[in-house]
């Protein structure tokens, strides 16, 4: 989809000459402090009547579209709720301009302003409430059309612009634009390589999006393909792939925006399986076709060392991807194999459809190259995470206090909360094998916490942070700014930590 171009400018919305006005509304408040209040005079207080009539209330993500008829310069009049002032967040601003996008399509607009809300949320700056608006603008009008041969579902709207009340705000705002649209266009980025059926987005096609992206934004990138994996030793992520006829990759990716050589990089780490039957010990056949997206861990992490290039981020990124999909056949990993892993330990393989530790466990060991100051892994890993958190936020793991403190603090600011689990040792006895340093299952109580103690002993002894995403991955609904299907979430978790760990 084309993204939507979004500006700034100073005006008054009564003088505003636009196809949607969109003013925004909080419950219960009065009228009179509110952004409609001036034009509502020259509307003959029709704003008033549907505010007192309770037609429209100002609750979250409420929309009410009507034409002016001339008396304002502006076509029409879009109210969006904000929800009650006291509780007025950024992720509600997000929501209410992603329920503003969509009803502005509907309406068949290419463009539309909004006036900058006069309340904001308590603590945060008018550069966060400007990117939360254009993050819910571009993520609410997504669509996902490569494979339709009609599009019905509409144009795409071409242009947002924020109305500022005075000139001193328009510099702080223009920056909350620059990194809304960075971290929208990873996340329409991310959406659309898992909208893509596993055909199409094979190892192969990854491989070439990531060669695309370290050429446009000059990036240093290193492909090892599989004889490059049997010499270094990567058995868990070639068992993975060995049941399929897709050569697997172990992409890296490399992003200094720093002079400082000798400064330690972060490095992001995404699993990357571009199918996931469960190879031998196969999946049941319903909702199969979601294992498309079983490569969103990997997607954005490409997606996250794009924005902070575009974004010109004052660090230095590592992306690893390793990538494979994960057949039955006739050279398919059995369940009771043995596989030697890139760190040495080896793993008895009781489950192959637990194979997104195995592949991140080779990439987590080749991370330690780096020597990294921050290590994240992130993951569609476990079943086990939609029973324990539904489909509203991250399981996290960790082992550096001070990392998990700021990956939650940035999971609020984006609107992708974390909830940290924990990490105890106990749990490992799960995972002790009789014939192997340890196996790949450990039973199902606790399936999302075995999992990521398994990748703790191939993440180092430095600052790590494991990010579950099988919750919040795919949606089964559309909500505000989220469509149906792949979501993309956890990529503007990871986006707003390596801006808020660069400030």
């Amino acid at each position: 989809m084309k993204i939507m171009h979004v500006d700034v400018k100073v005006g008054r919305a009564e003088g505003e000459s636009t196809e949607v006005l969109v003013l925004t509304h909080c419950e219960g408040e009065a009228l009179s402090k509110q952004d409609a209040a001036v034009i509502d005079k020259q509307l003959g207080g029709a704003v008033r009547e549907l505010v007192q009539s309770k037609e429209f209330e100002g609750k979250p993500n409420e929309a009410l579209l009507f034409h002016t008829q001339g008396k304002v310069p502006a076509k029409r009049l879009l109210l969006v709720g904000l929800g009650k002032k006291k509780d007025l967040t950024l992720d509600a601003i997000r929501q209410a301009m992603g329920q503003a996008a969509k009803r502005v399509r509907q309406a068949k607009a290419g463009s539309f302003t909004v006036v900058v809300p006069a309340v904001l949320p308590k603590g945060h700056s008018p550069v966060e409430v400007a990117q939360a608006m254009t993050e819910g603008a571009i993520l609410g009008s997504y669509q996902f059309n490569a494979y339709r041969s009609e599009n019905s579902a509409g144009k795409d709207v071409g242009r947002m612009t924020l109305l500022a009340q005075k000139k001193p705000q328009v510099r702080q705002l223009a920056e909350g634009i620059r990194r809304g649209t960075a971290t929208a266009e990873a996340t329409v980025f991310v959406r659309d390589l898992c909208n893509h059926p596993s055909n199409i987005m094979t190892p192969t096609r990854i491989a070439n999006e990531a060669k695309a992206i370290a050429k446009g934004e000059g990036l240093a990138l290193k492909i090892l393909e599989q004889k490059d994996m049997q010499q270094l030793g990567m058995g868990a992520l070639l068992g993975v792939a060995q049941g399929s006829h897709e050569p697997p990759k172990f992409i890296i990716l490399e992003y200094s925006g720093t002079k400082k050589k000798a400064e330690r990089p972060v490095v992001f780490v995404g699993k990357t399986i571009t199918f996931d039957t469960g190879g031998i010990s196969l999946k049941p056949a319903e909702n199969m076709e979601h294992m498309k997206a079983d490569m969103t861990g990997g997607a954005e992490v490409l997606a996250s060392i794009r924005a902070a290039a575009r974004l010109k981020l004052p660090l230095r990124l590592i992306s690893i991807l390793p990538v494979a999909e994960n057949m039955p056949g006739g050279r398919a990993m059995r369940p009771g194999d043995v596989v030697k892993t890139l760190s040495g330990k080896t793993v008895e393989v009781q489950n192959t459809d637990a194979e997104g530790r195995l592949i991140l466990a080779d990439g987590l060991a080749y991370a330690q190259r780096y020597n990294p100051a921050v290590l994240i892994d992130i993951a569609t890993l476990t079943g086990a995470c939609v029973v324990a958190l539904g489909q509203f936020a991250i399981g996290m793991f960790g082992t550096d206090q001070k990392l998990k403190d700021q990956v939650r603090k940035s999971g609020l600011k984006a609107g992708e909360r974390v909830w940290e689990m924990p990490l105890w040792d106990e749990y490992f006895e799960q995972l002790r094998s009789d014939v192997a340093d340890m196996r790949n299952i450990g039973g199902r109580g606790g399936g999302m916490i075995t999992a990521a103690l398994f990748l703790s002993k191939f993440a180092g002894d430095g600052s790590w942070v494991h990010l579950d995403i099988a919750s919040t991955d795919w949606s089964e609904r559309e909500r505000a700014y989220i469509p149906k299907g792949p979501t993309g979430i956890g990529t503007r978790l990871l986006i707003q930590y390596l801006i808020d760990r660069s400030l």
